[in-house]
């Protein structure tokens, strides 16, 4: 199976495209609908969208927007925000999203096993949002405000065991900072599951991609990478064919 670049996409409380550093300092970006017409016609592997204010308002998903957006790809969407439960979910499915991701909620494993009970491991998702302590990384919950005790590759394991069929990894301290992922978190979780596992947080090129997928990681995503260029940070939706990817791919293996 090749290699997923998969873009992510930041909706906030009225629904307008965001983006994010170290999970603050929103920066509007555009319309999502505009933003999803445009990668579709860049034939984008799959697509992610995320409600990043739900859970914090306590709102339950508007199936009505996930619906519309599902609509419009042409590509797999899962969808994240907002979910407590399969109630939740069995709308967001039917609407046409492929599956689920699961933040906050994740921490109970009782809600991952209903969900993969219910709807199949390959439709659920758990994201670990991570902040580096010391020499390691503790899990992070409520958009990194709430500091856990527990490392990420523990984490990983329970929710593993859980059912879930994938894990987007990410790390809140480069999230949006352009500067490369956090290769030895990659590495570390990667080796300790057998799900596959999606880096996020921190590309701002294609080399930081190919290096998300030399460290271990199944697929790579990113918001920067594709809706910024240049030190300026101007807006510019862009994704790399699979030309270029295999090109620079083997550049580097010839080196």
């Amino acid at each position: 199976m090749r290699s997923r670049l998969v873009p992510v996409l930041l909706l906030d409380s009225r629904k307008r495209l965001v983006k994010t550093r170290q999970f603050s300092e929103e920066v509007y970006i555009g319309d999502p609908f505009n933003v999803i017409r445009i990668f579709n016609e860049k034939e984008v592997d799959e697509i992610c969208v995320l409600d990043i204010d739900a859970s914090q308002e306590g709102r339950s998903p508007d199936l009505g927007v996930i619906s519309e957006l599902a609509s419009e790809c042409f590509m797999p969407m899962s969808y994240g925000g907002g979910i407590r439960s399969a109630a939740d979910v069995a709308p967001i499915l039917a609407a046409g999203v492929e599956k689920v991701v699961i933040g906050r909620a994740a921490a109970e494993a009782t809600l991952i096993k209903e969900l993969a009970g219910s709807f199949g491991s390959q439709a659920v998702a758990a994201c670990i949002d991570c902040r580096r302590v010391n020499d390691g990384w503790r899990v992070a919950l409520d958009r990194g405000r709430t500091l856990t005790s527990i490392d990420p590759v523990t984490y990983a394991e329970m929710i593993e065991q859980a059912g879930a069929g994938e894990i987007m990894l990410q790390s809140i301290d480069r999230d949006g900072e352009r500067q490369g992922y956090d290769t030895q978190l990659i590495s570390r979780v990667s080796a300790a599951v057998d799900l596959p596992v999606v880096a996020l947080g921190g590309a701002g090129n294609l080399e930081h991609l190919l290096e998300g997928l030399r460290a271990g990681a199944s697929a790579v995503a990113s918001g920067s990478a594709f809706v910024f260029i240049g030190r300026l940070r101007a807006v510019l939706i862009t994704y790399p064919s699979m030309r270029d990817l295999e090109s620079r791919q083997s550049a580097k293996t010839q080196r």
